[in-house]
Parts: structure tokens; C-alpha cells; sequence
């Protein structure tokens, strides 16, 4: 494993001086990064080129077998389909020992979809399961440089958008959320100095892909991304556990801060950082990328109405189903690139509700209208429930999750 780690992030700082045409063509066909995601993405190719592993059966049973919990929805569907050194945060619970989670959000809309929420409802998962701290960073620095936005704007979306993370019901006694321009400094900053003299140029470019058209901005952020994943960076919380494990809950995407992370936490004194990784959330059109904040019509927003959702869906969600009930009948619906079948899949939490509608629709006894008409309901009921609980999260309540002070119920 490490050693497939290390290729990948030898094979990166490579690629910079050059690459093959294979290597072009496979980039012309899909673009993975933390910034851009589209075509046609082949997961085991990227557990491949970016050197992870697949989460496989045996973890998940593992996790309910410690927490006593049914494994989450996201869990069992194969959502969350990758990792690094999961087993080892699992075998350091196992022995009693602990660790906290990080995980984030870039600021860059006023509302969320539901793709950015998926992160955050595995993560309220982990954190209840596990019984664990929890720190949240909100990138504001990194949108106001690579969007077109302002940093006072950055820093009222950052705001606007921990209501939306409130939301998902964290437990303010064990989460600390903080925004890049309040928190950066001090100790956070030393360990961004630090991880920053330990990778060259040449390495950030061949991760990022980074090019000379690049502000130096883009070139120095990585370190900030990287060092949440230090106990150490948050002395109010974590003082004298510089050994405390971590675990990152996020998309596949943001590998590469994280493999550069890894690289680096060894010769700093750290454990590297353990993830677990999920696939992306396909946008309404097709399975080919992720739901995109530039586009709505792409994506389910929390703001949107019953009758936005219900609009979306219709017109919107790419079907595999056939064109006429006749046909439809007859052949029945490819559920391999049928969108409301997959959403149902993130979604839809009863099992063999699941499975009787995909047997159905892909036999040609349910139509297209049946599907899209569950789905509808399912994430209305999702985005309503969501709604109320953020309607209640104040000012009061930001402030109470965003302060630098201990956490009274950290651990237990």
C-alpha cells in the first residue's frame, strides 16, 4: 500500500515534466482534481492512479461490529468506496485508542446541493457511531482564490454555509468549526510553514497540475488544507495529543492534498492521516462528473421548492429508461445509467425497497414516471427536513460552533 502511495505521488511530481500520450488521452477522457470533475470517471482506475485502496466488505462489517450500529446507508451502497488506512483507525479504536475526524467545505455558493451534503451527513454518521471530536475547516481562503470573489464575500459565504453544516445535526459539544481568515495563525500556521519547506515545486505542480498562468496564491494553499489533519495545529482542543489519529470523510477529489499530507506527516513527527473516500454525486444530466454549483439545473439545492424538485427531475434526470411505455415494457430501463435509480441508491434508505424497484424498472413492469415520482418524494422530504432544522440554526448557534474553546464532551 504505501508503496502504490508513493508511486502515485512520484508519478505526479512526474507527469509535470511531461507525461506520455496515454497518460493525455486518459486525462482528455476524465478529470479528476479538487477543482474540476468530468467525463466518464472509472473508479477503480482512480483507486489505481491515485494509489488507495477499495473499501471492502470485511471494513464495513468491522465497523458495526465496534460501534454496534447498522453501517450507514452510504456505507452499504458502496457511496463511500475508498480509503487509506482506515483498518489502522479502526485497529487503534479497537485497542481504546482515539482520534478525531476533519472534514470541509469551499464556500463558493449561498446555498448547498445535495452532493455537498452527502460529506457532511457521513461525517454526523462517524462522529455519533464513534463518539469522536470533529473539526470542520471552511476554505474560504482557497474560494476567494480560485473564484472570482471577494474576501469579505468569501468570509459571509463561509458563515451562510456553516448554518447549512449545523444543519445536519452535529453535536456542538464535539465540533469545532472554523473559517481559514479567523483561524489561521499561530500554531496552524507553524505546521503550515512546516509541511510547506518539506514540498518542492516541482512535487506541488505535479500533483496539482499547476502552471505558470497560476496566481502564487494557488501554489502556496495546499499546506492549509493539510494541516487540520495535526492535533497539534489545534492546541485548544487536542494539547499535549500530538499522536492523535485522523480521519478525513470526503470525496474522492480532494485526494491529492491529502496524499501530499501523507507524504509529509512522517517526517514532521505525525501519523499520516487516514481517509475514506466517496464516489461523486452524479449531476441530473448524466453520470459523467459531479453536480456543479455553476450549473442549477445540474443539481438539487437545499433552498429549492417541492415543485423546483419535481420540476428538476422531469425535465432534467437522465433516464435509462425506453422512450414509450410499449417499449418500455419490453425492454425495460438500463439501470447502469439511469440517474433517478442512482439518487435512490444515495437515498433511499429501506434495502429492499430498493432492490424491488430496480427489478421492477429494469424488467419493464415500473415505468419512468414510477421512479422519477419516488425519487421525488424521497428528496423533497430530505430538503424540507433540512430546511426546518437550518431555519432554527442562529448567530448564537454559529458562534457557539465556530469558538476557539475546549470541548467539554470530546471523547465518550
Amino acid at each position: 500500500m504505501e508503496k502504490r502511495e508513493e508511486r502515485a505521488v512520484e508519478e505526479g511530481a512526474a507527469a509535470a515534466a511531461g507525461g506520455g500520450e496515454a497518460e493525455a488521452a486518459a486525462e482528455a477522457e476524465a478529470e479528476v482534481n479538487p477543482w474540476e470533475v468530468s467525463g466518464k470517471i472509472d473508479y477503480d482506475k482512480l483507486i489505481d492512479k491515485f494509489g488507495c485502496q477499495r473499501l471492502d466488505q470485511s471494513l464495513i462489517d468491522r465497523v458495526q461490529r465496534l460501534t454496534s450500529r447498522a453501517p450507514h446507508v452510504f456505507l452499504r451502497r458502496g457511496v463511500f468506496f475508498a480509503h487509506r488506512d482506515f483498518n489502522e483507525i479502526l485497529d487503534a479504536y479497537e485497542r481504546g485508542d482515539k482520534f478525531y475526524l476533519y472534514t470541509g467545505r469551499g464556500p463558493s455558493s449561498e446555498a448547498l446541493h445535495l452532493g455537498h451534503l452527502i460529506p457532511f451527513m457521513f461525517t454526523k454518521y462517524l462522529q455519533d457511531a464513534f463518539k469522536v471530536p470533529l473539526v470542520i475547516q471552511l476554505t474560504d481562503d482557497e474560494k476567494c482564490m480560485w473564484k472570482n470573489i471577494s474576501v469579505e464575500e468569501s468570509q459571509r459565504l463561509a458563515r451562510e454555509n456553516a448554518k447549512d453544516i449545523i444543519a445536519c445535526g452535529f453535536d456542538v459539544t464535539r465540533t469545532f468549526i472554523f473559517s481559514d481568515f479567523d483561524y489561521v495563525g499561530g500554531a496552524f500556521y507553524k505546521n503550515m510553514v512546516k509541511v510547506a519547506k518539506c514540498v518542492t515545486y516541482n512535487k506541488v505542480v505535479g500533483i496539482f497540475g499547476f502552471t505558470g498562468e497560476d496566481h502564487i496564491g494557488k501554489v502556496s494553499f495546499p499546506p492549509v488544507q493539510a494541516v487540520p489533519s495535526f492535533p497539534s495545529s489545534f492546541p485548544h482542543l487536542f494539547n499535549g495529543k500530538d499522536h492523535l489519529r485522523c480521519l478525513i470523510p470526503c470525496a474522492i477529489d480532494q485526494d491529492p492534498y491529502f496524499r501530499m499530507t501523507r507524504d509529509v506527516a512522517p517526517r514532521l513527527g505525525y501519523h499520516k492521516p487516514a481517509l475514506i473516500e466517496s464516489s461523486f454525486f452524479p449531476a441530473l444530466q448524466g453520470d459523467t462528473g459531479k453536480m456543479s454549483a455553476s450549473d442549477p439545473n445540474s443539481a438539487i439545492y437545499v433552498t429549492d421548492s417541492a415543485k423546483d424538485i419535481k420540476d428538476k427531475i422531469n425535465r432534467y434526470a437522465f433516464t435509462g429508461g425506453q422512450d414509450t411505455k410499449e417499449k418500455q415494457r419490453l425492454y425495460g430501463a438500463n439501470l447502469e445509467v439511469d440517474i433517478p435509480v442512482k439518487y435512490l441508491s444515495f437515498f433511499l434508505e429501506d434495502d429492499d425497497e430498493l432492490e424491488h424497484i430496480k427489478t421492477e424498472y429494469g424488467s419493464g413492469r415500473m415505468l419512468t414516471f414510477d421512479v422519477k415520482k419516488r425519487l421525488t418524494e424521497i428528496l423533497v422530504e430530505i430538503v424540507e427536513r433540512h430546511r426546518r432544522a437550518r431555519a432554527a440554526v442562529t448567530d448564537e448557534m454559529v458562534d457557539a460552533f465556530m469558538a476557539v474553546r475546549p470541548l467539554p464532551s470530546m471523547f465518550g
